[in-house]
């Protein structure tokens, strides 16, 4: 997890994803977002902050399948979102709500392998 000095009360601190596989989840959000991991055997996978300090999250190997679609809608933000629609199509993602306009910006929604759905945002 992220160093003690970097928690803020009341903040998201750690997020959770269950995967199916965490070999092809990590595969996934490694080509979609660059992101690399800590390896904790086959279960489980924590995600690295791109900042360089410390986890933000982990991938959690997950048998239950009902839980598709549903839960948590996790936001990332990106610079540049065609470019992301692109990396998440190429790296077998699925787009469920392609781009639109929202008062912030611009944003999309898609499953990952697993059938978790995020959303991808960018500034107009």
């Amino acid at each position: 997890m992220a160093h003690a000095s970097e928690h803020h009360h009341h903040a998201i601190d750690y997020i959770e994803i269950p995967v199916d596989d965490v070999a092809v989840a990590k595969e996934f959000y490694s080509t979609a977002f660059g992101w690399s991991f800590n390896d904790y055997g086959p279960d489980y996978a924590g995600i690295k902050s791109v900042a360089g300090a410390g986890e933000i999250g982990g991938l959690r190997k997950e048998l239950a399948t009902a839980r598709k679609g549903t839960g948590v809608l996790v936001i990332l933000f990106s610079k540049t979102l065609e470019e992301s629609v692109r990396r998440v199509t190429a790296a077998g993602g699925r787009i469920t709500t392609p781009p639109f306009d929202f008062p912030g910006g611009r944003r999309f929604h898609f499953m990952d392998p697993s059938g978790n759905e995020l959303g991808v945002w960018a500034e107009k």
